[in-house]
């Protein structure tokens, strides 16, 4: 986004809405936080700040750590139930969650600082604001919370609605349902492309027919 940033003085993000999947999550989201303005479909949706470690979240994690000390240094006969569970973590999960997640919340109040609330008195305040409710496992209490557009407006995202332009709309939505074509019909797992039509697409590496 630094490189973005420098090249270009606008950068709004297009969440297109789609009912199978609009969600705007981990990357996404921290992309999103940085441009200057995010155009959200009624269908569309914000994900909260929830750095993955190995698959989990690295929130839950902790949590559960927190949870495990918590009664074991009430009652100690809670040994055995607790070891099982925290014998299957690496022994620096816990730390590297803790630090994933101090890590993705500094990225989100800078990016927003600079990107979103760029030029204004309290970009930090807002900046800080915006952070302490989408990253809160206790008030987004799951990895796949959605945000709609109202509540990330409530929230301090600066959210125009994509339904207030037909024409956008209609380019948007017909560059979403070419893209999900693609991807559906061929081996293409990523797209990136220009408005001069110049395109990087990566696929997935297809063995030959095996002779029956």
């Amino acid at each position: 986004m630094k490189l973005l940033e420098q090249l270009f003085d606008l950068i709004t993000v297009i969440f297109a809405p789609c009912a199978e999947r609009g969600v705007a999550e981990e990357a996404g989201l921290l992309i999103a936080l940085s441009a200057k303005s995010v155009v959200m479909g009624k269908h569309s949706s914000l994900g909260p700040i929830d750095p993955q470690i190995m698959g989990m979240p690295a929130h839950a994690l902790v949590a559960e750590f927190t949870n495990a000390a918590e009664e074991i240094r009430k009652d100690p006969s809670a040994i055995p139930v607790w070891q099982p569970i925290l014998a299957k973590y690496p022994p620096t999960l816990i730390g590297e969650s803790q630090k994933a997640i101090v890590w993705a919340e500094q990225m989100a109040r800078e990016w927003l600082a600079t990107g979103m609330f760029a030029g204004a008195n309290d970009s930090e305040e807002k900046a800080a604001a915006v952070v302490s409710e989408l990253a809160s496992h206790e008030l987004t209490l799951s990895h796949d919370r959605h945000i709609p557009a109202e509540k990330a407006k409530e929230i301090g995202i600066s959210v125009e609605m994509l339904e207030s332009n037909d024409d956008l709309q209609e380019a948007v939505l017909s560059v979403h349902h070419a893209c999900i074509q693609t991807l559906a019909e061929t081996p293409a797992f990523k797209i990136i492309e220009n408005h001069m039509g110049v395109g990087f697409i990566t696929s997935v590496r297809m063995a030959p027919p095996t002779a029956g």
